[in-house]
């Protein structure tokens, strides 16, 4: 009797443990593409040449970085590190720290100029170009069919 019941489990198990199958899948759009924007500035005067033409370029190029940082703040967020510290019932140090970590890609420079004392760059991020190049790199998907063997 033993020996049939064992049988049995084992047939049983066995059956289901093991089935060839085939997944297929489809890539889903999103159904909504938002555009975010971002302004960077960097001061003229504070950049470390004596030459007008280089501080140009080197406030072009720092204005930029800082709307890219905007951007990379707008999709990822900012990590916050806070440290206060109280000696004699009074507060003797408090400490904010923020940073930012991503990555940016299909942001497109809008404008960039001199304004007064300043250099501007705005930037424009346009969700849809960058679902195109995820797209390319990593496509997202859902199961269409499954189809066992």
């Amino acid at each position: 009797m033993k020996p049939i019941i064992v049988l049995m489990l084992s047939l049983l198990l066995g059956g289901c443990a093991s089935q060839d199958r085939y997944v297929q899948y489809e890539t889903e759009a999103p159904t909504s593409f938002p555009t975010l924007t971002a302004v960077g500035y960097a001061t003229l005067a504070s950049q470390p040449s004596p030459v007008a033409a280089q501080r140009v370029l080197m406030a072009m190029q720092a204005s930029k970085i800082a709307a890219y940082r905007e951007l990379a703040e707008q999709v990822y967020g900012q990590h916050l590190s806070a440290t206060s510290q109280v000696s004699e019932w009074m507060m003797s140090s408090d400490e904010i720290k923020a940073s930012v970590s991503g990555v940016i890609r299909g942001a497109t420079v809008v404008k960039s100029y001199p304004a007064g004392e300043h250099y501007v760059t705005e930037l424009e991020l346009d969700f849809e170009q960058v679902w195109a190049l995820y797209q390319q790199q990593n496509r997202s998907q859902k199961v269409k069919q499954i189809t066992y063997f």
